[in-house]
């Protein structure tokens, strides 16, 4: 599985290419409301066919590429990636790259099933959507799919077994404010992470409103009520969440202001969707066919210079043109691309 290492590339900002983001399928056996609401995505709703979705060895070949070009990061994601079959085998393909991570983000309904499969493939971290410890809530957050009990079992196997676990929260006001305090304390002292999201207009069909957004300084004043938190140094340049740990020792928390403190200058993340799409930002209208392009037999050097090329003219900063005003219109759904 040889890597051609390439000089690194850098977008029309200089920001280079470094974190890519697979979703695996457009499916989910959950319907978020913020990602897949219930009243469209019922079980009428015509996802994508097998035969439009990319195959393992097709997303693999794209893998060996993007690592070429200065990829060092890949984040399995969906729909919820644990419905496809096989994902386990296909993890463990992937740890045959030079890679510093591989994780994946999964709503963990399925977990306890696959998470001893998974650390032995050499899956490295996993990320787990949470929104809400209490039951109605978590079914008002879940599209009345899955269980709380079921997703809090995925995450004591994945602990069974050694993955590092971080917990998502998307905070949404007159919904699920109070699940700030309570993850905070459940998983506080057993070192998984809780980040808070902030509710992001990702996609055109969530019904977003900048007033049902929960802001950063109000999470960590939320949070401040229950301990005493100090500032963290990112890990690396583009790292999404600010940190904070508990003075006390008892762990960490982050929180991912993407509407109120943007971070556009910092990212290196590219996307491909189940169907093969390649794109430069999460809140993109469009995306760039690699599917054809893969299956009518273009050749590695070809390929690679159209995903240069596309990333070479990357302008994407939605999140901070939204926020003086420029931002809307059309964008991918959050289902199709992963978050």
């Amino acid at each position: 599985m040889g890597v051609t290492q390439l000089p690194v590339i850098g977008d029309a900002f200089a920001r280079p290419l470094r974190d890519l983001r697979i979703s695996v399928t457009d499916r989910c056996n959950f319907r978020c409301p913020y990602c897949m609401p219930e009243e469209i995505f019922g079980d009428g709703y015509r996802f994508s066919e097998r035969s439009e979705v990319l195959r393992f060895e097709e997303i693999e070949r794209l893998v060996r590429l993007f690592v070429g070009l200065g990829v060092r990061k890949l984040r399995i994601t969906g729909g919820e990636p644990l419905v496809r079959a096989q994902l386990p085998r296909f993890i463990e393909r992937l740890g045959a790259y030079p890679v510093e991570d591989i994780a994946l983000t999964t709503n963990g309904m399925l977990l306890g099933r696959y998470a001893a499969e998974l650390a032995q493939a050499g899956l490295r971290r996993i990320t787990i959507s949470l929104d809400s410890l209490r039951p109605d809530v978590f079914s008002q957050m879940s599209g009345g799919r899955g269980s709380l009990d079921g997703v809090l079992e995925g995450i004591a196997a994945a602990e069974a077994v050694g993955l590092p676990i971080k917990i998502n929260c998307v905070v949404e006001r007159g919904v699920n404010e109070s699940s700030i305090r309570e993850l905070a304390q459940h998983f506080r002292g057993t070192g998984h992470i809780v980040r808070y999201i902030e509710f992001m207009d990702v996609g055109t069909l969530n019904q977003w409103d900048q007033k049902r957004v929960v802001p950063a300084s109000e999470i960590l004043e939320q949070l401040r009520k229950h301990g005493s938190l100090e500032p963290v140094s990112p890990r690396y340049n583009g790292e999404v969440a600010k940190r904070y740990r508990w003075s006390d020792g008892s762990g960490e928390i982050g929180i991912i202001a993407s509407v109120t403190q943007p971070f556009c200058g910092d990212c290196t993340r590219a996307r491909i969707s189940a169907d093969g799409h390649l794109f430069t930002c999460l809140f993109a209208a469009t995306g760039v066919d690699l599917r054809e392009p893969l299956r009518s037999g273009e050749s590695d050097e070809t390929l690679l210079t159209r995903i240069r090329s596309v990333w070479s003219d990357r302008k994407d900063r939605y999140s901070e043109e939204r926020s003086h005003g420029i931002g809307g219109g059309e964008r991918v759904e959050m289902y199709r691309i992963g978050g």
